[in-house]
């Protein structure tokens, strides 16, 4: 019996030595799932159970970490995945000014990441450095681009504006600033306001006396309602508009009656329902949403799908890095930037990517959709 044991066990022993061994990649991903901006952190790390675990002939190890969103807890964060875990590529953070923090040792180490956050300061203008970022949701000019045009169509000669005093709301600005100008509308009004902020009344008292046709609101999650909240109960009749960082359950919700009427130009997640069966997008997209529910028992904010598209892009990617050099190696990440660098025609969840050397976001008007609020839910504005 012995004997047999023994022959059994050298024969799996060799079964098993026999059998090839997978290559491993290493991926941080660093989200805000706790602090001021959990709103849109939550569900990016919600994500990460979806990711690809097998991408060819390899296996791929997430490590997800929460910064809360602290910035200098994201620097921390970054250097430990880079020097101590020596990940291949690294998904996130959650904030703009988080992602803004982490480029130089992005850069520095030759890691990839690919940043689920609003601002294009990330990746433009381009620079050595930002070389290294690669972009998972629209850019503010093509979304500012459609409110602009919205606004024209509209009759819209002056605008007021109230934004993070962030990169995400600096940035916005600017673009913003510029369309307008373009498109001959005075912007009569500019104010700033905290993530954390509790009260603008200030701030929307000043934007009510310039009086102004319609007002933006450059802010993410939850915190884009409180100008908004706020404007509407000291009686503001103008229209608003939002930016796709408002894309969120919660908007609608903390909102209400106040932001009824809201127009904002964001991915097709909000209103797939009225989203043709021909877009490329919606059947990747409702197998997200639908596994996302299945996992967490409800559906997923639009800021989780920007975390899975990642997961599509490396997915892509990673093979072709594969065949110049091996996982775990400075060669291996320097491939995969080039390979997530010529990424053709991929279909996301929010549209479909072009990346080239000027453009790391990749997204054209099929990365758009104009929208509503009506009935308090967001709907296609037609």
């Amino acid at each position: 019996m012995l004997i047999k044991t023994l022959a059994i066990t050298t024969t799996l022993l060799a079964a098993l030595g026999a059998a090839p061994v997978l290559a491993q990649v290493k991926i941080g991903v660093v989200t805000s799932a706790s602090g001021p901006t959990a709103m849109v952190g939550i569900p990016q790390k919600n994500t990460v159970p979806l990711l690809p675990k097998k991408i060819g002939d390899m296996t791929v190890d997430y490590i997800s970490l929460d910064d809360t969103s602290d910035p200098t807890q994201s620097v921390t964060i970054f250097k430990k995945l880079i020097t101590e875990e020596k990940v291949d590529a690294i998904i996130g953070p959650t904030g703009s000014p988080n992602a803004m923090a982490v480029i130089q040792f992005i850069a520095e180490s030759g890691t990839p990441m690919l940043s689920p956050v609003g601002t294009a300061s990330v990746i433009l203008p381009m620079t050595p450095e930002k070389k290294w970022v690669f972009k998972t949701t629209q850019n503010d000019d093509l979304i500012a681009k459609a409110l602009v045009q919205h606004m024209v169509g509209a009759g819209v000669k002056t605008a007021g504006f109230i934004g993070f005093n962030d990169a995400y709301g600096e940035n916005w600005l600017k673009v913003f600033s510029d369309l307008a100008a373009q498109n001959n509308i005075k912007l009569v009004a500019v104010e700033r306001y905290v993530r954390s902020d509790s009260s603008v009344t200030g701030q929307a008292l000043k934007v009510l006396a310039a009086k102004p046709d319609a007002v933006l609101i450059a802010g993410t999650g939850t915190a884009a309602v409180l100008p908004q909240a706020t404007l509407a109960k000291q009686g503001y009749k103008g229209q608003f508009y939002q930016t796709h960082g408002a894309a969120l359950p919660a908007f609608l919700k903390l909102g209400g009656k106040d932001v009824e009427g809201t127009i904002l130009a964001a991915g097709l997640m909000l209103v797939l329902p009225e989203i043709a069966d021909s877009n490329p997008s919606k059947a990747i997209a409702q197998d997200y949403i639908t596994r996302y529910t299945e996992l967490h028992g409800s559906a997923p904010a639009t800021f989780g799908a920007n975390v899975f598209d990642a997961g599509l892009l490396l997915e892509q990617a990673i093979p072709v890095a594969a065949k110049s050099a091996k996982p775990g190696t400075p060669e291996f990440r320097s491939a995969l930037r080039d390979a997530l660098e010529k990424t053709h025609e991929l279909v996301g969840t929010q549209g479909v990517y072009n990346m080239t050397p000027e453009d790391h976001s990749g997204f054209d008007d099929r990365g758009r959709e104009m929208i509503t609020v009506k009935d308090g839910q967001w709907r296609l504005l037609k």
